[in-house]
């Protein structure tokens, strides 16, 4: 029997060629990344533009997400957001803005965001996330007292909280990055359908993390699964060198790779216990890699080339990390179909759109 056509689609293109996607139907939305974030001529369609470095020589670039469901496109305050009858994706930017209380302006802000997010899913019948992508500038620098990603970890749980959700088990997968510059942008990606969370057996589940990692737990999943249109897909989150809940091999970014790609692997396995028929297979996901220096990116790509064994989509962009000793962060997702546009780093053609080669 021949697999499902996928209802998801996920697409890299050039940021100067985003303007062409105003005119078809298929667009969810999604992120572009430069270095300074570049205007956006993406019309009523909902896509961050985000202040990030991509590797030297290559173009901004913008990752897309398509439907084949009829979508329409909304607003609610200052989310865009366009939905199908089974999808929503939508997203949020807002400047840092200090309140009238004691909460730093980030841990206020993130609140402000996922509350108006929260509305928004409950207002539309969306009951379930299966992703959500946060980007924010100094994600490691210290102050008010508390590491910033830890006050974005407050600010997030309050608003969970506040609306009634789980902090525990039954949360999204997710990743939340540092950005060169802007304020805090974050963007979601919704189901009516069930979503089936993922932990990784190597590692302690974040949100039961000891407080020496902050005040409150990160609120995400390892991973996300869920079946959508007879398929299975799964969504990985920013994976780390991680396992327990101690960073391992400091200052080494090759093993701190092949660490990263062992806890997917790890994800891998368990969302295919779960799922006996989904098969999912680590040379068939869709990868967005994150290097904290631009010198490593070379390691980074030998490393996964090799652990991988096979050709594989991705993306590489520089970014800080959530654990100012972690040196490479690796998302992925997979299920859904793929392209068009991934080529071979080795043949130097559309080099923003790239895939892992054999060293």
């Amino acid at each position: 029997m021949m697999p499902a056509e996928a209802i998801l689609r996920l697409e890299v293109l050039p940021a100067s060629q985003l303007s062409r996607l105003a005119g078809q139907d298929s667009v969810l939305g999604g992120a572009c990344f430069s270095h300074p974030a570049r205007s956006l001529d993406a019309g009523e369609l909902p896509f961050l533009a985000v202040d990030m470095s991509l590797p030297a020589g290559e173009e901004a670039i913008c990752e897309v997400w398509h439907s084949r469901e009829p979508l329409a496109s909304g607003r609610h305050g200052p989310i865009r957001y366009r939905q199908g009858e089974t999808l929503l994706f939508g997203c949020i930017s807002l400047d840092e803005t200090a309140p009238q209380d004691a909460r730093s302006p980030l841990q206020a802000t993130t609140e402000a965001a996922y509350q108006a997010i929260f509305e928004l899913l409950e207002l539309r019948g969306f009951h379930s996330v299966l992703r959500f992508w946060n980007y924010f500038p100094e994600i490691n620098r210290e102050s008010h007292a508390v590491e910033r990603y830890r006050q974005f970890n407050i600010g997030r749980q309050d608003a969970f909280l506040a609306h009634g959700r789980s902090v525990v088990d039954k949360v999204p997968a997710a990743c939340a990055l540092g950005s060169g510059g802007g304020g805090l942008h974050v963007a979601f990606l919704a189901t009516r359908a069930n979503v089936i969370g993922v932990e990784n057996p190597r590692q302690l589940s974040a949100y039961h993390y000891p407080s020496q990692y902050g005040p409150r737990s990160p609120t995400f999943a390892r991973a996300g699964r869920v079946r959508l249109g007879g398929r299975d897909m799964l969504f990985i989150s920013g994976t780390a060198s991680i396992v327990g809940h101690q960073t391992l091999h400091h200052g080494d970014v090759a093993a701190q790779t092949r660490e990263c790609l062992h806890n997917i692997a790890a994800i891998v396995a368990e969302a295919n216990r779960q799922a006996p028929g989904a098969g999912f297979r680590l040379d068939q996901l869709a990868y967005k890699i994150y290097v904290r220096h631009a010198e490593d990116l070379a390691t980074v790509r030998r490393e996964m080339a090799q652990f991988i064994g096979a050709p594989v989509s991705a993306v590489f962009l520089q970014a800080d990390v959530c654990r100012a000793e972690l040196l490479v962060e690796i998302e992925a997702s997979g299920g859904h179909a793929i392209g068009p546009g991934w080529t071979d780093i080795s043949t130097g053609n559309t080099p923003c759109l790239t895939t892992v080669a054999l060293a």
